[in-house]
């Protein structure tokens, strides 16, 4: 078998990059389960929105109630904890029967990555 000349490969590499589309992530392009991948601080509007989108799965793997599904953001306000500063966004729900759990709040990084949810703010 004859060996290929530098050259021709050169051309076939470079021809490739003309022919292939480049295998990059367009818009909307999100990473991990209701996450978005942020290059920054986010806005209280984007941090609710991503909270809107988790109650969304966690209605749909059954960890709470579907009553949820329509319940609209209390507030989305930065809290600073122990560890930093947090984007907390609260729901309430009036018609969860248990007091303990008619608020949900979930909190994420300042850049919009999921930390937690749950029902005591804490």
């Amino acid at each position: 078998m004859k060996h290929l000349a530098p050259t021709t490969i050169l051309i076939f590499l470079t021809g490739m990059l003309f022919i292939c589309p480049p295998l990059v992530a367009g818009p909307g392009h999100e990473h991990g389960p209701g996450g978005g991948h942020s290059h920054g601080p986010i806005s209280a509007e984007a941090a609710s929105k991503k909270a809107k989108k988790r109650i969304k799965q966690f209605i749909s793997a059954g960890k709470i109630d579907a009553s949820w599904a329509n319940v609209k953001v209390a507030s989305a306000k930065q809290k600073t904890y122990s560890k930093g500063p947090e984007w907390v966004v609260t729901f309430k729900n009036e018609k969860v029967t248990d007091a303990k759990k008619q608020t949900l709040y979930f909190f994420y990084t300042l850049d919009g990555h999921y930390i937690a949810a749950n029902f005591t703010g804490n």
